[in-house]
């Protein structure tokens, strides 16, 4: 099992990333929240590790904290939940603001994200209301966000729209979502937290 990768970020392109560990090329999936807080391309990042076996691949999540990943391995074992929608769920909302809505039994906020109908909201808070209690919850994961190169607003525009089809959101419903943020960051992280907070309305 690898639970840990340290090494060289050489692709980020939400929701992948691609790690340099001494030669060999790790491929992995990371929700939004843990994009935003690495360093750009080139930097060194220390992931804590999910892999995923089935029968037709493996597929290795990474998470900027033990925290994050305990919450992705606790969605995954919700009836219904599995991997892709568990990194949407911990892309679309911070870890602090779910367990909240878990707590209050929100599930108004929680249909709110892609991938999330009221049954499957329902079914979170009921199974996940005792698995919370057990959770510590990290510190905010949208601070202290590394501002990448600056590059052309369209590019980046396109990879954040790209990110946020990824997570499940029409075409049409992520431009709208961008368009309304697209003069208040410079990144695509940072777009796609700001679109995420304006429509979740956190």
């Amino acid at each position: 099992m690898i639970g840990r990768l340290k090494g060289i970020i050489l692709e980020k392109q939400a929701p992948d990333l691609l790690i340099d560990v001494n030669g060999v090329g790790y491929e992995l999936q990371a929700p939004i929240s843990t994009l935003a807080v690495l360093g750009r391309t080139g930097s060194e990042a220390v992931l804590y590790t999910h892999l995923a076996i089935r029968e037709d691949a493996h597929q290795l999540y990474g998470f900027s904290d033990k925290a994050q990943r305990t919450l992705f391995r606790t969605l995954i074992k919700v009836s219904g939940v599995g991997p892709k929608l568990a990194l949407a769920i911990l892309s679309g909302m911070d870890a602090n603001a779910f367990a909240l809505c878990v707590h209050n039994e929100d599930v108004t906020a929680l249909t709110k994200l892609p991938g999330v109908g009221k049954k499957t909201a329902e079914r979170l808070i009921v199974e996940m209301r005792d698995r919370l209690t057990e959770w510590q919850a990290p510190a905010p994961l949208w601070a202290a966000v590394d501002q990448a190169e600056k590059a052309s607003l369209d590019a980046v525009l396109r990879e954040a729209e790209a990110a946020l089809i990824a997570l499940g959101y029409k075409p049409q419903d992520a431009a709208k979502m961008l368009n309304k943020v697209s003069s208040q960051a410079d990144t695509p992280e940072e777009l796609i937290r700001l679109a995420l907070k304006n429509t979740l309305g956190q």
